[in-house]
């Protein structure tokens, strides 16, 4: 597994694993390829043998308190393996170095796998949105991390101040070595 941030480049390969995962609320490509650009917030792609297994997205401005999980995709074939809990740790590294104190996400109804990794790295509910994912009609689970207690919990060291760093464009990747 190797984790990088994503690139321009990636774009095609990232809308075919958001239309197989995400087939009826898939995001547009000029969404994606805007959220890629955005210096706002990271992407990284798990890339295997040159095939793209699967992706994620962070919006954590530099300096703000909170930053929010935009996606978190991985191709069925290589689900059960680590692939997104590595995406979700890469993710909340970014968001640690960039200064966020919280993380916020919503996640599917109906997606109990997804649900259980996100509580197992400590994510507590703490809403619904009914009705959020359409055309499907599926509640959104709205969930946050304290994400200093997440550090804590997985030896995080402080990395507040590294956020020029990673605002010049640097990988977040040195943040979280070891977990993939």
């Amino acid at each position: 597994m190797t984790l990088r941030t994503a690139a321009p480049d990636d774009l095609a390969a990232i809308m075919r694993l958001e239309r197989e995962t995400f087939p009826t609320d898939a995001w547009s490509e000029p969404m994606l390829r805007d959220e890629i650009a955005s210096p706002h917030g990271r992407y990284v792609v798990d890339a295997e043998a040159g095939r793209l297994l699967g992706y994620g997205g962070v919006r954590a401005v530099v300096g703000a308190p909170d930053a929010d999980i935009q996606t978190i995709a991985v191709a069925a074939e290589a689900r059960g393996r680590g692939r997104g809990r590595a995406l979700l740790r890469e993710l909340l590294a970014t968001a640690r170095i960039r200064g966020a104190r919280s993380v916020f996400l919503e996640v599917r109804d109906d997606n109990p796998n997804a649900t259980a990794l996100y509580a197992s790295e400590g994510f507590a509910q703490i809403g619904r949105r009914p009705r959020y994912y359409q055309p499907d009609d599926v509640d959104a689970i709205v969930m946050k991390l304290d994400l200093a207690a997440w550090a804590d919990a997985h030896n995080v060291a402080d990395v507040h101040g590294a956020a020029e760093a990673s605002a010049a464009g640097a990988d977040a990747g040195s943040a979280a070595k070891g977990w993939c």
